[in-house]
């Protein structure tokens, strides 16, 4: 019986690989009703098209490939083009017992529409089936005197021309896909979608060369259907759903499509349609999830990708309908906030300091610092493992989070929060921890950390969400540090960092002490505090750690160890040690050794950033002055410093009482004056009247060092521009007359202008790069210690004016610059020693000449065994000041301590 069927159905024409459907078949769908409708195929009556190709069976030998017949696929693009995403109307006319049902096909709501199987016939694409016909069958002939005009029309497959078609299956025809692919260049190439097997793949006819390709797309992956042993297939939860989703959209559609990489034979591309991007949309609707190891091909932008699977799962939708976010448990002001870096504890930890005063340790997500693997970890069981300077690139790591971020402020956004851990058998155990992205001035410091070499992107499981938020972004900078061969991943040689330890070595100390104390300020960085007044410090020139106490005060001592049982912590001592690690943890200072105990720590001073670590402890009444520090340059500062708080008694002094003065006769004995003139030849003079001084003695093994770098510099000259200068950095410089000469490097504004101290000469100088070099290692101070000392003149004060004070520098200059003199020290300055000098040949004083012609003033000290010395310079001034010479023509101007003559006490 022949029956009307008017329900609408959406048009969806599925032809697996190489189709079965010929012209004359669809498939149509109905509307979905919560999942994908069913499919009905129906065969059009009474006409045939031309069947198309067909892959022989796996497995069954007795079968063969069968191609295309002539018009087929012509006749199949005809229907496609026409019908598909449209609405149609269809009869059934016959239902055989295999199922197969035979109707007519019409375009529209109803049987009104135009008649499919016409127009095939009339375009010359299908043929009549005469057999059998029935005359009165209006339909049968209809067709039969369609067919009869595309003969005589010569249409289609009436044509001369062959009609026939070849479709190349890539799996097949093409032997290196990759080549294939690289070949386009990532431009979009026209295609039909042919077939879906799931939600992210699909088989797709290229044009216009028509090769059949199997395509991933790039970045995601859908719910798949599993092959369980029986053969059938089970699909996983959505899979069906979203395979629907992409048929629905795709399937037999025009599109292009950008084949993105080729990685272990399987075509990774992404499908761009008028209506959107399928990749972007699966993920919005929850339908797929991003997968890392194809997300780096994606041209659109990871990002884009990431964005789409973030609405999915805060909506929860579909797959992540049970999504819980791995911050879920935390307040926003948890979440997100700015906190102050304190110290960096490893190359991927940090610890922070909130707003609210409380420390946090943050550990840098989804990386892993450098580490040690396989017989690497089995060497040198002996010697005593230092992870910083022990495994590869970990202090280069350390370093460069150091310099970046100590003392600075920056954002911190929690990605997840990693759960306490039990040891296993070859892992150690671990707390709990805060896993975030830390950022300053815009920039990922992990990514910044990663893009170096100087360490490496952990890899995570699919389903793992545990991971940084700009995951991609680190995938990214390693891949590009791998390619440039960056730190870990260099085929260089690795860095080996040969550190001393000399914390509680004696011996070893009594031999640095002597050069530390001749290198007066020294650079250092503080790797540790253990109390407010005992640190321990790395010196990069000396490449050795040591124990350092500060000098002068006496600081309340934390409780630790004793050979007796613990010491318990003194009132304050918590404080003072949070002081000093808030201030100088893991900074650059500067430090002057004094001396050293018997355990070999030694004794100094500290300063950073021009404040004396010892008078700030002081200041904040967290330590008392100690009587050591008298004979010191600090010995005022610190003394000043401690009766304030004293007066006010705060924290060590707020149980402090004043004792009743005693009148005491102190009884000391009067040290006379030595003077112990010794030959220098003076080479420097700067404008605040120091100078610089070379010892005659030395200067024979100066001048030998001299000709011997400069034979071996001839012989082997330095290639310009190859040295990268760095502040502190020793090297050699080419000085106006074309010579080399030792120098140690001050400043670095740019590479053509950087400041350098000639260190044997006392001069300085703004140089390019491209005139220094690296100083041979035979003559470093190592071998020879820098020649020139600096000094300033005892017993003088320098006028303000500056017109006055270039007089007495253009004087001193004429007078003993470059020549021999005879040197004596007299007491010791804040920067420098202070010294008498005498004319080589008159064994006049220059100071005293100075002073007698009315350049300087007298600088009175107290000391007993230089009243003498005092009382002969005031006399001279005494007779300048009757004679008005020079700063005296006015009078004595002190007086009235009249500023507009630029002077002052």
């Amino acid at each position: 019986l022949t029956f009307l069927c008017y329900t609408r159905f959406k048009l969806i024409l599925h032809v697996p690989p190489l189709g079965v459907l010929s012209g004359c078949a669809i498939i149509v769908r109905g509307q979905p009703r919560g999942g994908p409708p069913p499919e009905r195929q129906i065969n059009l009556s009474n006409i045939r098209a031309g069947a198309m190709a067909r892959r022989a069976a796996q497995g069954q030998p007795d079968t063969k490939d069968t191609p295309d017949e002539p018009w087929a696929f012509q006749a199949r693009e005809f229907l496609r083009k026409k019908l598909i995403g449209k609405e149609v109307c269809f009869t059934v006319e016959i239902k055989t017992a295999l199922g197969r049902e035979y109707g007519m096909v019409y375009l529209g709501k109803d049987t009104t529409g135009e008649n499919i199987a016409d127009s095939l016939v009339n375009e010359g694409l299908a043929t009549v089936r005469r057999e059998g016909i029935r005359g009165n069958n209006p339909d049968q002939a209809r067709l039969c005197e369609l067919e009869d005009q595309a003969k005589a029309s010569k249409k289609g497959m009436w044509s001369e021309g062959g009609g026939t078609h070849t479709i190349r299956d890539m799996k097949y025809t093409i032997e290196n896909p990759r080549n294939f692919v690289d070949s386009l260049h990532q431009k979009p190439i026209n295609a039909i979608i042919e077939h879906v097997r799931d939600g992210s793949v699909v088989r797709a006819l290229l044009l216009p060369d028509h090769y059949l390709v199997t395509v991933m797309l790039s970045g995601v992956k859908c719910p798949t259907f599993k092959r369980e042993a029986d053969g059938t297939e089970s699909p996983e939860p959505f899979a069906a759903e979203a395979k629907f989703f992409t048929e629905s959209r795709l399937l037999q559609r025009d599109v292009q499509i950008i084949l993105e990489s080729c990685p272990n034979q399987i075509i990774l591309g992404t499908i761009l349609h008028p209506n959107g991007n399928i990749t972007e949309l699966l993920l919005k609707e929850g339908f797929a999830r991003c997968v890392d190891w194809s997300m780096a091909v994606y041209t659109q932008g990871a990002e884009k990708l990431r964005a789409a699977e973030r609405s999915a799962k805060e909506r929860k939708v579909r797959i992540w309908k049970d999504y819980v976010a791995p911050t879920a448990n935390l307040d926003q002001k948890d979440r997100q906030f700015v906190a102050k870096v304190m110290q960096v504890v490893n190359a991927d930890a940090m610890v922070v300091k909130l707003n609210s005063g409380e420390y946090k340790t943050i550990h840098l997500s989804s990386i892993r610092p450098p580490r040690i693997e396989g017989e690497e970890k089995n060497k040198d069981k002996d010697k005593r493992f230092r992870p910083l300077y022990d495994i590869p690139y970990m202090f280069e790591a350390r370093e460069f989070l150091r310099k970046k971020l100590i003392g600075k402020k920056v954002n911190v956004t929690v990605d997840y929060i990693r759960a306490a851990t039990g040891p296993g058998e070859s892992t150690p155990a671990f707390s709990e921890r805060t896993c975030a992205t830390v950022t300053i001035g815009g920039i990922n410091i992990a990514e910044a950390l990663v893009s170096k070499g100087l360490a490496t992107v952990i890899r995570y499981r699919q389903d793992d969400d545990q991971r940084s938020s700009h995951y991609d972004e680190l995938l990214a900078a390693e891949a590009r540090a791998i390619k440039n061969g960056k730190g870990l991943h260099s085929k260089k040689e690795v860095p080996i960092h040969r550190v001393a330890d000399i914390s509680g070595e004696t011996q070893k100390a009594k031999q640095f002490l002597p050069f530390l104390q001749r290198a007066g300020r020294s650079e250092a960085v503080v790797e540790y505090v253990f109390s407010g007044s005992r640190l321990k410090l790395y010196m990069p020139k000396e490449t050795c750690l040591i124990t350092f106490l500060l000098a002068g005060i006496e600081c309340p001592r934390s409780s630790r160890n004793m050979p007796g049982g613990m010491q318990v912590a003194e009132p304050f001592s918590d404080e003072a040690m949070l002081f000093t690690k808030e201030l100088v943890l893991q900074r650059e200072v500067e430090v002057e050794v004094e001396s050293m105990d018997k355990a070999g720590n030694f004794i100094g001073w500290l300063h950073i950033e021009g404040l004396n670590l010892s008078v700030a402890l002081v200041e904040n009444a967290l330590s008392k002055v100690h009587f050591t520090a008298e004979r010191s340059a600090y010995y005022k500062t610190l003394v000043s410093a401690e009766e304030g708080c004293r007066q006010r008694k705060e924290k060590v002094w707020a149980n402090y009482e004043e004792k009743p003065v005693e009148e005491v006769v102190h009884v000391t004995e009067e040290k006379e004056r030595v003077a112990n003139y010794r030959a220098v030849y003076v080479t420097e003079i700067c404008d605040t009247l120091h100078f610089y001084t070379q010892d005659v003695e030395t200067g024979g093994q100066l001048e030998s060092l001299m000709e011997t770098m400069r034979a071996e510099i001839a012989s082997q000259p330095p290639v310009e521009g190859s040295y990268a200068p760095r502040r502190g950095d020793y090297c050699i410089a080419k000085f106006a007359d074309g010579e080399w000469y030792r120098a140690r490097v001050e400043k670095v504004e740019s590479p053509a202008k950087v400041h350098v101290f000639y260190i044997d000469y006392g001069n300085r100088e703004v140089v390019p790069s491209t005139r220094l070099a690296a100083i041979p290692p035979a003559f470093s101070t190592r071998n020879l210690p820098a020649q020139a000392t600096e000094y300033a003149f005892a017993f003088i004060q320098i006028p303000q004016d500056e017109d006055a004070r270039a007089d007495v520098v253009d004087c001193i200059v004429k007078d003993i610059q470059n020549t021999q003199c005879l040197l004596n020290v007299e007491y010791q300055g804040p920067t420098c020693p202070l010294v008498t000098i005498q004319f080589g040949d008159t064994k006049d004083d220059v100071g005293l000449g100075l002073v007698k012609e009315g350049l300087v003033m007298v600088d009175v000290r107290k000391e007993k065994h230089l009243q003498k010395m005092v009382t002969e310079y005031l006399n001279s001034q005494e007779s300048a000041k009757s004679a008005r010479l020079n700063i005296w023509r006015y009078g004595d101007f002190r007086a009235d301590d009249a500023d507009e003559f630029g002077y002052r006490r």
